[in-house]
């Protein structure tokens, strides 16, 4: 089984973002992917949205040809374009024939999820995002994504000297932690396999996990899950291993266009979305904005794909594909020959070592392994 950050196709030939990945994608039993992008050419822009990020409806069934079987819609622009094309993309997909999480037309469809017969082993993939602006979170009858919010707090660190800087804290929401506590223990009684999808994180900032992912991500594991799969981060961020579990923190951009080729998106912005105020506000984060030769920093183009093996109901190794974003927006894995493996893993291994895990990467062939005889 294999899972993949996030995608967001846009060009003329949307099969060609997945032209150099469809055999792997096709020959696993079991693909997971991440949908960043609204599946529709109606609506405009919520009041909320920053930055719009959309796509042709024909992404879905794109998607499922490429060899994806479950994607998760709960993204940070799931609701870009308003109620109707959030509702009108989970009928895209699920047409398509795609099993969808993460999403729904209210909070009982979204907390629902897809539980896979995949050889006899039933597979449950839940899925969340913490990326929200106001009001794309689902209630009773308000559609939008699974929440898992975050809560921030900001403490001075010299309490007694006003304008000196602050410790920032982060926290999962207590409502939105019990409804994945209790979910998790749901599936668990329901799947041989639990695997947790989250959209959350810092993006563009090499390394740094914040502390609320972590809670999140241990909650779920100590509730049941298997596996949890990060992404929305646009850039790859550490492994743990915790409890014997593996936690992808990010996976990193998939089939993710440039900013500045959203042609749509753009036109909606009346200017390019590279030099909007809106864009250099959020490139503000990270300084390889200042020096890349891209649209995203140089290190955003480097990804990976999730690999894990299920025996007898029970996740038994855990491993990483290494794969590059080239120019033309097409991702590939990146064979052990090629100098860029050893470049992605000196990354993963750098950013590990900055954020104090000491999880070990073990290359085995054209693989990343993380992880063998984990029990499920």
């Amino acid at each position: 089984m294999v899972g993949v950050g996030d995608c967001a196709p846009y060009r003329k030939d949307l099969a060609s973002s997945f032209r150099h990945v469809v055999p792997l994608l096709r020959g696993a039993d079991l693909t997971f992917g991440q949908l960043e992008a609204v599946l529709s050419l109606q609506g405009t822009p919520s009041s909320c949205t920053r930055m719009p990020c959309s796509s042709r409806p024909e992404v879905a069934p794109v998607m499922r040809e490429a060899g994806f079987d479950v994607v998760s819609f709960a993204s940070n622009h799931a609701l870009d374009y308003g109620r109707e094309a959030f509702c009108e993309t989970l009928q895209h997909l699920r047409e398509a024939g795609l099993a969808v999480t993460g999403a729904g037309e209210n909070e009982e469809s979204a907390r629902r999820y897809p539980v896979l017969d995949v050889k006899g082993t039933k597979v449950a993939v839940l899925g969340y995002c913490s990326i929200l602006p106001q009001g794309f979170w689902a209630q009773e009858q308000r559609p939008g994504c699974n929440p898992a919010r975050g809560l921030t707090a900001y403490a001075a660190v010299e309490h007694d000297q006003p304008g000196t800087p602050c410790r920032i804290y982060t926290f999962p929401h207590p409502e939105d932690l019990q409804h994945m506590i209790e979910d998790i223990e749901q599936a668990r009684r329901e799947a041989d396999v639990v695997i947790v999808s989250m959209h959350w994180g810092i993006h563009f900032k090499e390394a740094e996990i914040a502390e609320y992912q972590r809670y999140y991500a241990h909650f779920a594991i100590d509730h049941g899950a298997d596996l949890v799969l990060g992404h929305r981060a646009h850039i790859l961020k550490p492994i743990e291993i915790y409890k014997g579990r593996v936690i992808f923190y990010s996976l990193g951009n998939f089939a993710m266009e440039e900013v500045t080729d959203m042609l749509r998106d753009q036109a909606t912005l009346h200017q390019d979305m590279a030099t909007s105020k809106n864009h250099r506000e959020m490139t503000a984060i990270s300084d390889a904005f200042a020096v890349t030769k891209r649209s995203f920093p140089m290190d955003c183009y480097y990804t990976m794909i999730a690999k894990w093996t299920v025996e007898e109901g029970k996740i038994s190794r855990v491993s990483c594909l290494p794969a590059y974003l080239p120019e033309d927006g097409a991702p590939y894995v990146v064979k052990r020959e090629d100098p860029l493996f050893d470049e992605i893993l000196s990354y993963m291994e750098k950013i590990t070592e900055k954020e104090k895990l000491d999880t070990r990467y073990s290359v085995c062939g054209d693989e990343i392994v993380l992880a063998e005889g984990v029990t499920g």
